[in-house]
């Protein structure tokens, strides 16, 4: 069961707390970064917008970027039951180039996460 907490953008599911990073959501053509990482910079934030955007527009659906409770930062993709446009394999592959293209980008959301938001001492030595 997933549950939904607005304060943070958060979800619970099977006990495991997420951070909701952004959404892209293709059937309402709508696109969500959670205001909690507003210090981001703009072109970050833009970067991310297009990553999510360009996967939903591709694939359809609906594509999730969120951290868990470590603060590692992960894609999920969602589709409608009924949705036979929903392309998985697409996704998965557009997922996949992303994780390598813009590895360095991914990486250093995760530092800010759990800098910023869990409040960890990070080494960066």
């Amino acid at each position: 069961m997933v549950t939904y907490n607005e304060s943070m953008g958060a979800e619970r599911e099977n006990g495991e707390e997420r951070i909701i990073l952004a959404v892209s959501n293709s059937y309402e053509k709508k696109y969500y970064l959670n205001p909690n990482f507003d210090r981001l910079p703009e072109n970050i934030k833009d970067e991310i917008k297009a990553m999510m955007v360009v996967c939903t527009a591709e694939s359809g659906g609906i594509m999730i970027l969120e951290f868990d409770e470590d603060g590692e930062l992960y894609f999920r993709t969602e589709a409608d039951e009924d949705d036979i446009m929903y392309d998985d394999i697409s996704a998965g592959m557009y997922i996949k180039k992303m994780q390598y293209e813009r590895r360095e980008l991914l990486e250093a959301l995760q530092m800010f996460y759990r800098v910023f938001i869990l409040k960890q001492d990070v080494d960066i030595t």
